[in-house]
């Protein structure tokens, strides 16, 4: 093989996340006896008192197999993300299963991506999704990845994919419907100073850690922190999810390429997740407290 198109070597942390990511490919659903002894009673305490959420939507999930778009924030600990898919095992009383995806760090990371794993979070892969709708699962993609969950404060109540169309694709060649998830909330479990993209880009930990940014937090326990695992415990806020009426694609694999066809459904898909936030934003009255 030519030196020109050798695969270069990979350093010890990169290595350490694809074997941690690849164990996690997988996964027949959430452990069962995880979540009726550890999951289930924590998570309806956090949903029902701590984030008081308001979850509605549900007549509109259609009855086959889905790919849920929606945005998250909160840092790296999405809580909106959490308390939705928990809401779902709740509500479909395990089932329907619903897959949660996440970025590879945090499926690579200690603790933290074993209990992704246990409540049956996959990475945010093509090869996993297709696997789970094959399976009959539903799937939900938060496309904006960690840009969109580190978002400034002030960009709180945005809908922002960044232009990745991936996932008109992936339902198009699944053959399921979307489904737009609206929220708002949990950007204010955590407040965003700065997303950091200087200090991702002058440490070289944005390029090893496939992100874009290092944003800088206010939050409890510490006034000021750099994070980029979990570096605070999430404020009390009042969190508020919708599931957003369904778009149906055509499922003519042909479509996957036409450019024209994935931009229109990708600006209904954001324009859909932007009017459910702009409506539910309006509910809120006060940072945190709702």
């Amino acid at each position: 093989m030519a030196s020109g198109t050798q695969k270069a070597p990979q350093g010890w942390l990169q290595q350490l996340v694809a074997r941690r990511v690849a164990a996690a490919m997988t996964s027949d659903g959430p452990n069962e006896q995880f979540m009726q002894y550890f999951q289930n009673p924590i998570w309806n305490f956090l949903c029902d008192h701590y984030f008081r959420l308001d979850i509605d939507g549900w007549h509109r999930i259609p009855d086959e197999p889905s790919l849920l778009i929606g945005i998250h924030s909160g840092g790296a600990l999405t809580i909106d993300a959490w308390t939705l898919v928990h809401s779902w095992y709740r509500h479909f009383e395990g089932r329907r299963i619903l897959h949660g995806t996440a970025h590879d760090v945090l499926m690579a990371a200690p603790l933290l991506g074993d209990y992704f794993k246990a409540v049956g979070v996959i990475p945010a892969s093509r090869q996993g999704v297709t696997a789970a709708l094959a399976a009959g699962h539903d799937v939900i993609v938060w496309p904006g990845g960690e840009q969109d969950s580190m978002r400034h404060w002030r960009q709180r109540d945005k809908a922002m994919l960044f232009g990745r169309k991936g996932f008109v694709r992936q339902a198009i060649r699944s053959g399921v419907p979307i489904v737009p998830v609206a929220t708002v909330g949990g950007h204010d479990t955590v407040f965003v100073l700065s997303e950091g993209r200087f200090l991702a880009r002058w440490t070289g930990l944005g390029k090893r850690l496939r992100g874009a940014t290092m944003p800088i937090i206010a939050g409890f326990p510490f006034p000021l922190a750099v994070e980029i695992l979990p570096a605070h415990l999430p404020l009390p806020a009042k969190i508020r999810t919708e599931f957003l009426d369904p778009i149906r694609v055509d499922t003519d694999p042909d479509r996957a390429d036409d450019t024209a066809y994935v931009d229109k459904i990708y600006d209904e898909v954001e324009a859909s997740i932007q009017d459910g936030v702009d409506r539910l934003a309006k509910r809120r009255s006060f940072p945190v407290f709702g």
